[in-house]
């Protein structure tokens, strides 16, 4: 296995298109680990750790350019405002050694299904941005997951950042696990509201081959919150609503069984989830709506 270490995004570009097969290592908690298990022995190891760029972000007026190596521990202590969802995942990402070292772009690059940051990059609205010597694109982050650990990356392409919207309104995230820290979710959810286009959007993760969204309980809420008025007078979301979009999230998943749990809880778990993450974003939404009246 030979070793690669660019020394600028440059040379980086330069190395992937010579050599399409090198597999990109930043944080490495995911390519160290399939490595050290000989899941995986790669021709190259594409070293990206000495191009600084990759590790810094920029807060723009709608979106946050999040470098592909910010660390998670970075999007927890200085992106909790504006991207509320993914540092709620960065909290539940192993531990604190590896949330110093993990970053996004490894999740995105990896493409597994039960990565910590896929429903939050799902639920914000996210855009991968890609480049090659060829130049750059933009992809959507639904169109980003092709398969079981598989993206839409070209063979030549790295990942330079993530664009995400920064948040208009509450967003929560939730995971099940095995155990509390150090753990592979056995199912994981986001949900982002968006105050500003009165929509909702949604992220599962670990509960079918790709990270999906739960696109029929999105058009569900979506259209019970706009006709019974609800982003207008804040009131509380009926039971029978929360049950409906429980339910539809629930059919989203495509799960399987496994190790650390079986298709029929994933799908139960999801469900479970959808509905406490809306309970609590929407409290959140009534919340500020109540304090934005009595300032006024």
């Amino acid at each position: 296995m030979d070793f690669l270490r660019p020394a600028s995004w440059e040379e980086a570009l330069a190395a992937k298109a010579e050599h399409p097969t090198a597999v990109p290592i930043a944080g490495g908690t995911d390519v160290m680990v399939e490595i050290n298990f000989d899941h995986r022995r790669p021709e190259y190891l594409l070293d990206l750790n000495r191009i600084g760029e990759l590790s810094e972000w920029e807060v723009g007026q709608e979106n946050v350019r999040l470098g592909a190596s910010v660390p998670y521990s970075d999007i927890m202590e200085h992106l909790r405002a504006e991207l509320p969802c993914l540092a709620l995942a960065s909290h539940t990402v192993a531990s604190p050694q590896i949330r110093n070292r993990g970053g996004v772009g490894g999740n995105l690059g990896t493409a597994s299904p039960a990565g910590d940051a896929h429903p939050a990059l799902l639920a914000a609205g996210a855009e991968v941005e890609a480049e090659s010597v060829r130049g750059i694109r933009m992809i959507p982050i639904d169109a980003f997951y092709t398969g079981v650990k598989r993206n839409a990356l070209a063979p030549d392409e790295l990942i330079r950042a993530v664009h995400i919207k920064k948040a208009d309104g509450p967003q929560q995230y939730s995971k099940v696990g095995t155990r509390n820290a150090m753990v592979i979710a056995v199912c994981a959810f986001g949900l982002a509201l968006h105050p500003g286009t009165r929509t909702v959007r949604t992220g599962i993760g670990s509960a079918a081959p790709t990270p999906v969204r739960a696109k029929e309980a999105e058009e569900f809420l979506n259209a019970a919150l706009e006709e019974g008025g609800f982003w207008e007078s804040g009131r509380i979301i009926t039971p029978s609503i929360a049950k409906q979009f429980a339910d539809l999230a629930s059919g989203a998943c495509n799960p399987i069984d496994d190790v650390r749990g079986t298709a029929k809880y994933r799908r139960h778990a999801v469900g479970i989830m959808a509905r406490r993450t809306l309970g609590w974003t929407w409290e959140q939404y009534r919340g500020a709506g109540r304090t934005l009246e009595g300032a006024a």
